[in-house]
């Protein structure tokens, strides 16, 4: 090293993202990643697992925590959700608190900031989908967010058009501590194969059927298999509460059912990075949301 020249300083830590549910926190992800990891949709509560995705740059590691949107739980497996998203408060180093731009601050956000007020870590207000909101409802909103809790800096963003998000990541690790990267250079994000598959065919049975039962939907990746010709077979469970439900995700003639393969395939495809065979089944489990076990075994619940 030249004399008179310091060392350059390396950071590294951890961003959980919270907030009430369509928040935009998954999207936000994906966008910093660059690439699709976390699933998103209109449905509340779409994202019910810890997801940690890694973003290197020449001067730092920032890794991204999404977590599920905080809301009035109704189940055992809201109350998990709940649990896991606020468990990361005490364990990070900042704290972005989304607020969507579209809908008035309420009561909902009110308690998130609540929490994130008595964290110990550098909070940012983040108002997000800047793209759907005017300049005066974007004003309006971030200046009554803004009186939430004691944030130590604010930002507007628009995740789907990329405005603002190089930003965030600054701002985010500039306050990162010095230290050492927490994870390989070659590594993404810490979800297993498995766990993305299963996320990708949730995601399209949410977009695919809307309304009609997206919340009583949990899937499982049964296993991935490659085959010497360079494809991979790949077998996920759907999970529904009740009889009628499995009809609806069936569809007339297996026509649901095909629909979401064929959606979820072009995603795990892209994953996996070959050609799929996409076998999905359908399971009736009376309850699976009031039954910790279930919650345990499809990997939703908050863990230790």
């Amino acid at each position: 090293m030249s004399e008179g020249l310091s060392p350059r300083v390396f950071r590294s830590g951890f961003v959980a993202l919270v907030g009430r549910p369509n928040a935009g926190k998954s999207t936000l992800l994906n966008a910093c990643l660059g690439e699709k990891v976390a699933i998103t949709s209109p449905v509340a509560q779409t994202t019910r697992k810890r997801l940690r995705a890694v973003v290197a740059t020449e001067d730092a590691q920032i890794i991204i925590v999404d977590t599920p949107g905080l809301h009035k739980p109704k189940d055992a497996l809201g109350k998990e959700l709940n649990r896991s998203a606020l468990g990361e408060l005490a364990d990070v180093d900042v704290v972005a608190m989304l607020v969507d731009a579209t809908k008035p601050v309420g009561t909902g956000d009110a308690w998130v900031a609540n929490h994130v007020a008595h964290c110990d870590a550098k909070k940012l207000l983040v108002l997000t989908k800047a793209d759907l909101s005017s300049p005066e409802q974007m004003s309006a909103q971030l200046e009554a967010a803004s009186t939430l809790a004691d944030f130590d800096d604010q930002l507007v963003i628009s995740a789907t058009e990329g405005f603002n998000v190089d930003a965030f990541l600054t701002i985010v690790a500039n306050w990162l501590p010095e230290g050492p990267k927490w994870f390989p250079d070659d590594m993404r994000h810490d979800a297993s194969e498995e766990d993305v598959v299963a996320e990708f065919v949730r995601e399209k049975a949410y977009l695919l059927l809307r309304d009609e039962l997206p919340h009583s939907v949990g899937v499982r990746c049964e296993s991935i298999d490659y085959a010497k010709d360079g494809h991979a077979s790949v077998s996920a469970t759907i999970l529904v509460e009740r009889a009628g439900q499995k009809g609806i995700v069936v569809g007339k003639g297996g026509s649901m059912i095909k629909r979401i393969g064929t959606a979820a395939r072009a995603d795990v495809e892209r994953l996996l990075g070959c050609k799929v065979y996409l076998d999905l089944n359908v399971r009736v489990q009376p309850k699976w949301r009031r039954d910790r076990s279930e919650i345990v075994r499809l990997g939703y619940d908050a863990g230790e």
